[in-house]
């Protein structure tokens, strides 16, 4: 039986090195303010604006490193607050995604696409995926015990050698079903 740990994750935005750029000021750099579960994936200092049509929310974090293309995880109770419908998506499928104006200290820019509700996921290296035999892209099932006890379907498996095991989900998730950063979920 798989038991993996739980790490919840908060509305923010991955940036690439030029929307940083225009946000921040040309030379400024991301700073490092606490390390993620995921290696190599940090928490920085870096706040932003997110703005869509019926309102604003405040003091974003920026994750980093820089990615090649800038993406904002949001909830959906978020999405209702700045009145936009982003799907459902793996991170880094931002084709027709939802469009928001972001707001830095040096400047704003409008992305087109890019706002997502992140699709909950398991990370995990190749080693765990082969011995329970599963396979990066797969979609399983996990649960939870406990007062709300829920199984959550559509779990997205995503495997790499540099990965650390964690189930991933938003607030709204979390919220739904009582789960803290570091509480456990089983495999179904």
């Amino acid at each position: 039986m798989l038991q993996i740990p739980v790490g919840v994750s908060n509305r923010h935005i991955h940036l690439s090195h030029e929307d940083f750029d225009i946000l921040f000021g040309s030379g400024s750099e991301l700073s490092k303010a606490k390390d993620l579960g995921q290696p190599g994936q940090f928490a920085a200092e870096e706040k932003v604006d997110l703005c869509g049509p019926k309102g604003t929310i405040q003091r974003v974090r920026v994750l980093g490193p820089f990615r090649g293309q800038s993406q904002v995880e949001i909830s959906r109770t978020d999405a209702f607050k700045l009145g936009i419908s982003p799907p459902v998506r793996d991170s880094g499928n931002l084709a027709d995604s939802a469009p928001v104006t972001i707001k830095g200290p040096a400047g704003s820019l409008q992305l087109k696409e890019g706002v997502i509700l992140a699709q909950r996921h398991i990370h995990m290296t190749p080693d765990v995926a082969s011995q329970y035999s599963l396979t990066d892209g797969q979609m399983v099932s996990v649960s939870c015990d406990g007062p709300r006890a829920v199984t959550f379907h559509q779990v997205l498996v995503r495997v790499r050698p540099n990965y650390s095991l964690e189930f991933h989900i938003d607030t709204d998730e979390a919220n739904s079903a009582l789960l803290n950063n570091g509480d456990v979920v089983t495999l179904v």
